[in-house]
């Protein structure tokens, strides 16, 4: 059975995204889960010992905060987070952003809060 072959807007996607760090399966691509999300406040310093995570900022700015470093995103500007690296994401203000992670990346890596989010209902199944 082929898929039918169509377009996916990334910012109208974000339009069926509630709450806050809460990121919603948009499309896979060889093993890479293509992720929405709307940020805003303070994330969790945690890491992802075996993925990288690359971080599109669509609308607004996004901080990566790192232990001795830190990298500001403005809209259009992309940011990839090493495997093993602590970091926290931070938005003052409402950001919206695209994510690329493996498929076997756990939303708060090693940590788990009241922010965890399982990859059931990231895909909008739970």
């Amino acid at each position: 059975m082929t898929t039918p072959l169509k377009a996916t807007n990334l910012l109208n996607e974000l339009q069926h995204v509630k709450e806050y760090w809460s990121p919603r399966v948009v499309g896979e691509v060889n093993n890479q889960y293509i992720k929405v999300a709307k940020v805003k406040g303070t994330f969790t310093w945690h890491k992802h010992d075996d993925e990288d995570e690359l971080f599109y900022v669509l609308k607004g700015q996004l901080l990566i905060e790192y232990e001795e470093d830190r990298v500001l995103l403005q809209e259009g500007d992309m940011h990839v987070v090493p495997k093993g690296t602590m970091h926290n994401p931070v938005a003052e203000d409402e950001c919206w952003i695209a994510l690329i992670e493996t498929v076997t990346t756990k939303h708060t890596g090693d940590v788990v809060t009241e922010q965890t989010r399982s990859i059931e209902q990231q895909l909008g199944k739970g």
